[in-house]
């Protein structure tokens, strides 16, 4: 079932996307050659506590972590460990909160210089993927849009798109209808309203958009090992036209 936000909640979810964005940009400037990723999952638990807020996907349907940290051909879900990030390596960071009821979502991918080219040109399309998306999310556009934007992108500069995952609605739960895919379905999908908040996360994949699952439950990695690159914001329609949550303020 799809829920469309009062104003008051969305006050509320500026709040925690706020968090979140903060959050995620103490753990960027931590992120450098050298660092453990369990060493970043601290970090944003550290943070997010002073904050006033709560980690949310801390045992999140068991996962371990408070960040998700996804290396190089990882595309999402990463959990942190002993592993030593290096220079030329994409840390995918995804993270949220929960903040006085309501959850905030977001997502960057970091480059450790020095990084290759074409890896550079992942990061700059992927993040250019997630802006193209926003941009059409207006009232009285389809679902299908917001997709389309991001597939046509993506699929222009010669990179795919992971199907299997995509973005989602958010508010009181992390996980909220509708689906956000990253590609066009069938159909053109819901009319967006006001009050809708998405949480939109464009994945894409230098090489084949085949992933797959590690062992581990959690890690989903590219089958061809090449990388892969993940953004995401959370975002409200409104009567003016989209509103990023998460970011910080100013």
């Amino acid at each position: 079932m799809i829920t469309l936000k009062s104003k008051r909640e969305i006050e509320i979810m500026r709040d925690s996307g706020r968090i979140v964005a903060e959050v995620l940009a103490e753990v960027r400037q931590k992120c450098r050659a050298g660092v453990t990723t369990l060493e970043l999952d601290r970090a944003a638990e550290a943070a997010t506590v002073r904050s006033g807020a709560v980690p949310a996907f801390k045992n999140y349907r068991g996962y371990p972590g408070s960040l998700c940290t996804s290396v190089n051909h990882q595309v999402v879900h990463g959990i942190p460990g002993d592993y030593e990030v290096k220079e030329g390596d994409i840390v995918s960071m995804d993270f949220g909160v929960l903040y006085k009821g309501y959850y905030g979502d977001s997502a960057i991918t970091v480059g450790v210089p020095p990084l290759a080219g074409d890896t550079v040109r992942l990061l700059e399309v992927t993040e250019e993927c997630l802006y193209r998306g926003i941009e059409q999310m207006l009232p009285g556009n389809h679902l299908a849009d917001l997709s389309r934007a991001i597939q046509v992108h993506a699929e222009s500069a010669g990179f795919s798109l992971v199907r299997e995952f995509g973005g989602h609605g958010i508010g009181r739960s992390l996980h909220e209808d509708p689906m956000v895919l990253n590609y066009v379905s069938n159909g053109r999908g819901i009319r967006l309203k006001p009050g809708l908040v998405l949480a939109v996360e464009p994945m894409v994949n230098q090489g084949g958009e085949e992933v797959e699952i590690l062992p581990d439950g959690w890690t989903v990695v590219t089958c061809d090992r090449r990388p892969s690159a993940h953004f995401e914001h959370t975002i409200a329609v409104t009567e003016n036209g989209p509103e990023i949550l998460t970011q910080t303020a100013g």
